[in-house]
């Protein structure tokens, strides 16, 4: 590859990728909505189009509905022509986006991309459609301004990513070998501050659950029997005060008995990030205060720390004006966040068996796992951590910082055991861009650093 050939092509094709990138945008790819099946879908194609167009080969949609579950397709392609002794790089995205709600706070439509500022506001714009089309950008970069990677590349893009990743999970199980690969390649993290370079290189794992509480047959007048019949609502609010009391460290018996802590180094990198706590609750969390463990710094509590957080409580009566009723059942949507070395099965168990323990008098609480995934840590000690640092030093002008992440990917820990290899989570998001609320955006500036960061990345790797 001519990387200068391949980083002019794309500065010169620049304008061109961001309005592809807003067709995409505009497919409202909700993969947890079923009667948005044939969008997701919709998606799916544009993209595997898109890897044709940029010059790949065998590139083609993997159904992943199976006898139990309807699922969405992976969109999977390659490029082996820098010859058998070159290293491949395996390319990881997601098409797939939040919903869009509450419509009302966004200042524009969710699925009519605007640009803003020197930013382009969608559902997916940063997570992870922008990030996902980066990737293809950059392939198509090298191969049309270039001519040749130096490296060969495989791409593996999902849409169940913000649904738990159940059906590329499945297939990285069952058919690993076509995802051989020396190191993969994910961008859907973020920058720790505007304009300087990060690689994350960890993430906390996750269970999301439904807690079910029961108590009458049916739905009763609360005239006729409040006072007498057990309300789910108020028994589920009771329960979720228990699970977790006002101090933020999680009730559960045995619950931190497996943390791993962050090693001093680590403590010590973190403590030198341009980080003020004020400017963080002021414009990212936007509350009158934080809240947590105290004794442990915002970052500890948001990288190396286990969470529990409630979602919602869907159940009885929501509708305009008064209705007068006891539910029969109330849910609440529960997740909690894992650190290494929690295992999501056992943390599962342990929180099944102590809301049990502590029913409220007439309720009968049923705990469902939802999907889950393992926390993960990546070692800095190899030459592709030292290839996408390199990368963006180069892009940025800056020495490149290494953080973990709070949010989780799933298909992370899966290319760690089931193939392997190393993953380099190399995003280039902000604090700020809205992930998973209304206003979503992402920075055009960023958009285009990251396709040359990339093109960068498969040179340093292509010299290993």
């Amino acid at each position: 590859m001519s990387l200068d050939s391949a980083v002019a092509f794309a500065r010169e094709n620049g304008d061109r990728f961001v309005e592809e990138l807003k067709e995409l945008l505009r497919i409202p790819s909700i993969s947890t909505a079923p009667e948005r099946a044939g969008d997701v879908r919709r998606a799916a194609e544009f993209v595997a189009e898109g890897l044709r167009k940029a010059g790949l080969d065998q590139v083609q949609l993997i159904d992943t509905s199976t006898a139990t579950r309807t699922g969405h397709p992976l969109v999977y392609a390659e490029w082996f022509g820098a010859g058998p002794a070159a290293k491949t790089v395996l390319c990881y995205g997601h098409y797939d986006v939040q919903p869009p709600e509450p419509l009302d706070e966004w200042l524009s439509p969710p699925f009519e991309p605007q640009e803003r500022k020197g930013n382009l506001y969608a559902r997916g714009a940063v997570d992870d459609k922008g990030q996902m089309w980066m990737h293809v950008k950059a392939l198509e970069a090298a191969l049309a301004g270039g001519g040749k990677l130096p490296v060969n590349v495989r791409v593996i893009v999902e849409g169940e990513e913000e649904v738990g990743g159940e059906g590329i999970a499945a297939f990285v199980r069952e058919h690993g070998d076509r995802l051989k690969a020396d190191a993969a390649l994910v961008s859907d993290t973020e920058l720790f501050a505007p304009g300087l370079p990060t690689l994350c290189v960890g993430l906390r794992g996750m269970i999301y659950t439904e807690l079910e509480a029961r108590g009458a047959a049916t739905d009763l007048h609360s005239g006729m029997y409040g006072g007498a019949a057990p309300n789910p609502f108020i028994a589920l609010a009771q329960v979720v005060a228990q699970l977790k009391p006002e101090d933020g460290r999680i009730a559960i018996p045995g619950f931190y008995a497996d943390l791993q802590e962050p090693t001093s180094d680590e403590l010590d990198a973190w403590r030198s990030l341009p980080f003020d706590e004020e400017h963080y609750r002021k414009t990212e969390v936007g509350s009158t205060e934080l809240t947590g463990e105290e004794m442990f710094s915002v970052l500890e509590r948001t990288w190396s720390r286990p969470t529990m957080d409630v979602h919602g409580m869907p159940g009885g009566f929501i509708g305009a004006g008064a209705k007068t009723v006891i539910p029969a059942k109330a849910v609440a949507k529960i997740s909690f966040r894992l650190v290494p070395d929690m295992k999501p099965e056992k943390i599962f168990e342990l929180y099944k068996n102590f809301v049990e323990s502590i029913a409220p008098k007439g309720i009968v609480l049923e705990a469902r796992l939802i999907h889950s995934g393992e926390p993960i840590v990546v070692s800095t000690d190899n030459d592709y951590i030292r290839a996408a640092a390199a990368a963006m030093r180069e892009v940025f002008g800056k020495e490149t910082v290494y953080v973990r992440g709070g949010g989780s990917i799933p298909i992370v820990g899966d290319f760690v055991r089931e193939l392997g290899i190393p993953t380099v989570m190399m995003g280039f998001g902000l604090p700020d861009d809205n992930l998973h609320a209304p206003n979503e955006k992402f920075h055009l500036a960023n958009f285009h650093s990251g396709i040359e960061s990339i093109l960068r990345f498969f040179d340093h790797v292509g010299k290993l």
